[in-house]
């Protein structure tokens, strides 16, 4: 156990060491690369309009977003009635998304628990 405590605090000490020589490298290349989303004074008034501009443009979105959910929806609705029609390979696809979606699920339940698997802890 003490050897892969060693071991342990030895891949952190390198992996801090690394971070300390290549960090800022990293961070002025993102910021290069990036340069055309940065709003120039950073003030905090700039800050708050491009939020306000955020939350606005989300909400106008949400009558766009409704229709294409009911859209998507009628399509779910027309692939149920001919289901005798319905591919292996669709049916397939289908099934794993239920997987997945379960799977989240089931990983957001562990989360919630505070990361144990068998309970919440007393």
């Amino acid at each position: 156990m003490a050897s892969k405590l060693h071991q342990l605090q030895s891949k952190a000490c390198q992996a801090s060491k690394f971070i300390t020589n290549h960090g800022t490298a990293y961070y002025k290349q993102l910021l290069e690369q990036n340069k055309q989303y940065i709003q120039e004074p950073p003030t905090v008034e700039k800050c708050d309009l491009l939020a306000k501009q955020l939350f606005y443009t989300r909400l106008a979105s949400i009558p766009r977003r409704n229709e294409s959910f009911w859209k998507e929806l009628d399509y779910v609705k027309n692939l149920w009635k001919n289901r005798q029609e319905l591919k292996v390979e669709d049916a397939g696809i289908a099934a794993l998304f239920g997987l997945e979606c379960f799977a989240w699920f089931c990983s957001g339940e562990i989360v919630g628990r505070g990361f144990t698997i068998t309970g919440y802890y007393p």
